[in-house]
């Protein structure tokens, strides 16, 4: 893991609703705050639907906020930008998507793909571009030959290998990982999680890191942020989280993550969330997860608990004494 460094995007109450008539939203995310440093690698886990890819997509400009602040390198991101602003600012973020196949453009070359970023911002001479194709190429671990081949011509891991190399063409300074390793077999996961740490530690890079697979997580991230239905109930140090989870949610998600061990996996008992999931649609006026917490009080039907600091970079939202 890196030496996490000063803040490279910080976000205060950021938020994004989608509109579904009659007067109704869904509350994707709902007044998110959190900061990510220079150099680390941030988990982002949840359920799904819980707004994971809303909130990268947002971080890299593909949709909009609807509300809060969001701060990159120390300069406000507006919250609408212009095709120029979004073309400059697409240099700094880039994203690599859960399912290669449906991210590739079937018609394009793998060195198309790849050159397609740096095409677009001008930032290779046309006698250096085959060249840089294939430094690519190489640094994912695939050969010059591949620059001619089609999508359709790789496995699912070398298609992954391609949009990793097409998100850093460009040199950003940060980049989302939407599920990088999920649509892949597991004997390839590895070899693709390696290539990310690698890449990281060669560029200098910042991750955020999102995924189900808890235990990824925890091998790869240095902090980890876990969401449910569009808020955040609990950040900190990634062995710390998995070592002392303290909101209940937290504990669920760890305690229902298989073992490695057999015999730990045989006698696990795990706790089955019940009750209601909070509607997501206009709002909830307390705690979203108070309907599936058996620790849930009056307090967190009613009222919205914030982010507290119960030990060192470690944040929990909940009533509960910790």
């Amino acid at each position: 893991m890196n030496a996490a460094g000063e803040e490279l995007i910080k976000i205060s109450g950021l938020s994004k609703h989608f509109a579904l008539g009659q007067g109704r939203k869904l509350r994707a995310v709902d007044g998110v705050s959190m900061s990510i440093r220079r150099g680390e690698t941030l988990g982002l886990v949840g359920e799904s639907g819980c707004g994971k890819t809303t909130l990268g997509r947002i971080l890299v400009r593909l949709f909009d906020q609807s509300g809060g602040s969001y701060q990159f390198e120390g300069q406000e991101v507006p919250g609408r930008l212009s095709q120029a602003q979004r073309r400059r600012f697409s240099r700094k973020v880039q994203m690599i998507f859960q399912d290669p196949s449906a991210s590739l453009d079937p018609r394009m070359t793998s060195g198309e793909i790849i050159a397609e970023g740096p095409d677009i911002h001008g930032m290779w001479q046309p006698a250096e571009r085959r060249e840089r194709i294939r430094y690519w190429l190489h640094r994912v671990g695939l050969r010059p030959d591949h620059a001619a081949r089609y999508p359709h011509e790789f496995s699912g891991g070398q298609k992954q290998r391609i949009c990793i190399a097409r998100a850093l063409a460009v040199n950003p300074r940060f980049v989302v990982c939407d599920e990088p390793i999920s649509a892949l077999d597991a004997s390839i996961q590895a070899q693709v999680i390696m290539l990310l740490r690698q890449l990281q530690q060669e560029s200098e890079l910042t991750y955020l890191f999102i995924a189900h697979n808890l235990d990824m997580v925890r091998y790869v991230a240095d902090r980890m942020a876990v969401m449910y239905w569009g808020r955040l109930v609990e950040v900190g140090p990634s062995q710390d989280v998995f070592t002392s989870p303290c909101h209940p949610y937290t504990r669920a998600l760890i305690d229902a993550s298989p073992r490695p061990d057999p015999r730990l996996e045989r006698d696990r008992k795990e706790d089955v969330l019940g009750g209601e999931i909070a509607p997501s649609l206009n709002g909830h006026p307390g705690c979203v997860f108070a309907g599936r917490c058996c620790l849930a009080r009056d307090r967190c039907g009613s009222e919205v608990p914030q982010l507290r600091e119960i030990g060192p970079g470690h944040w929990v939202a909940c009533h509960l004494p910790q």
